[in-house]
């Protein structure tokens, strides 16, 4: 009996153990807060918040910033206020004012290196097995030779003339190294029997352009490869004008589009993140924006939005802007892992008999509630393509600092 007892205890002791663990690593070593934004992660009893001067509960930043200054903070946290477990920097942003556009623009991705996209056999033959190679790697030497490009891949293949080559590739941030000998093929070429991509581009919707810093953010969520479903991993990019040539109706089940080309676009700025809250990068030329800084409106903290009435650009037609109301129907206060943070409808008569609602392209129109810039619309409900979510835009500014 005592035995059981003791056993019991152990085993609760150990799941205790667990929560506290899981708890503690889940919280990140460095946080980014908006200016007013208050600190609470939610953490188990007995953990502590402390700075080298007292202990708190929660932590509430600076309201009296200057709109270019970063303010930074040290915190640990403390086990019962007796065993010092882990050390949190805080860096505060200020508040900031944005023009909100929804123009749309065409985007130009490029990886640094080329992306393994799928792989198939060469004359019967796998020259890829047994390599540790696998779809979603990027390539980024070959015999100590940097490749940027599709272009210098298939340059140093055709050169190896079946030798064995050295290939250096990424991984979730490790690099590997493996060898392969290329496959002679019946029209005399070399093949490693690997699909790989050096780039990709799309069109979609530009969130802002923030005066102060010369920076602008658009789609709201990272462009995916579609082959790997990963987010790309870019190296640079460019952000240019675009043509919307027609525009697809959703429906029931089907998402509709916005259609158009970039081709003959004229370069507006560089892209410099391509990251799970949208794109971010540096205008180049402002004066193909159309926008005045006159139209610069503050970006709300998250507890200034509310559910209810709001309005959306976007310049469909025409190249004209022209605003869209839409209901703001749940918001996630306490969501930073991903892009879902509000729950929207589109109820605009216009839109919804233009689009259907929310569609693709669609995504980064910005979203303004009570003169406030308070994000961009990121998904469609394809049940329901007159429902979406978006993404808060104390977020994206914060994803644009780190950008920095």
């Amino acid at each position: 009996m005592k035995r059981i007892f003791l056993k019991t205890c152990l085993i609760l002791f150990l799941l205790i153990l667990l929560v506290y663990v899981t708890n503690i690593t889940a919280i990140p070593n460095s946080i980014v807060l908006f200016q007013g934004e208050e600190l609470n992660l939610g953490v188990v009893l007995g953990v502590i918040l402390k700075d080298k001067n007292d202990e708190y509960a929660s932590i509430e930043t600076s309201s009296t910033l200057n709109n270019n200054i970063l303010e930074k903070k040290n915190i640990t946290l403390s086990l019962f206020n007796l065993i010092d477990v882990k050390n949190i920097e805080i860096n505060t942003i200020p508040k900031t004012s944005v023009v909100p556009l929804g123009n749309s623009v065409g985007l130009k991705l490029y990886t640094s290196g080329v992306l393994v996209v799928g792989m198939t056999e060469v004359e019967g033959q796998k020259p890829y097995e047994n390599t540790g190679i696998e779809e979603g790697d990027m390539i980024v030497e070959v015999n100590q030779e940097e490749v940027t490009c599709t272009a210098e891949l298939l340059n140093s293949i055709n050169n190896s003339k079946g030798k064995n080559l050295s290939i250096k590739y990424i991984r979730d941030g490790e690099e590997y190294v493996s060898t392969m000998a290329p496959i002679k093929t019946k029209d005399n070429e070399y093949k490693l029997g690997l699909w790989v991509r050096d780039g990709a581009a799309g069109i979609g919707t530009m969130s802002y352009y923030e005066p102060s810093t010369n920076k602008f953010a658009a789609l709201g969520h990272g462009i995916i490869d579609i082959d790997t479903e990963e987010l790309i991993n870019i190296s640079s990019g460019e952000l240019v004008t675009s043509k919307i040539s027609s525009i697809v109706k959703g429906k029931e089940g089907v998402p509709g589009e916005i259609k158009g080309t970039i081709i003959n676009g004229e370069t507006i700025g560089n892209v410099c993140n391509n990251s799970n809250f949208g794109i971010y990068g540096d205008i180049t030329d402002k004066s193909k924006l159309g926008v005045s800084t006159t139209n610069e409106i503050p970006v709300a903290n998250r507890e200034e939005i509310k559910e209810g009435k709001a309005k959306i650009l976007l310049n469909l037609e025409n190249g004209v802007r022209e605003e869209y109301e839409i209901e703001i129907t749940k918001i996630y206060k306490n969501n930073n892992a991903n892009n879902k943070s509000m729950l929207i409808k589109v109820t605009d008569n216009k839109l919804l008999e233009l689009t259907g609602g929310i569609i693709q392209g669609m995504s980064g129109a910005p979203i303004i509630q009570d003169g406030k810039f308070i994000g961009a619309v990121t998904h469609v409900l394809v049940n329901d393509p007159s429902t979406g979510y978006a993404v808060f835009g104390d977020l994206m500014i914060k994803q644009s600092r780190q950008t920095n």
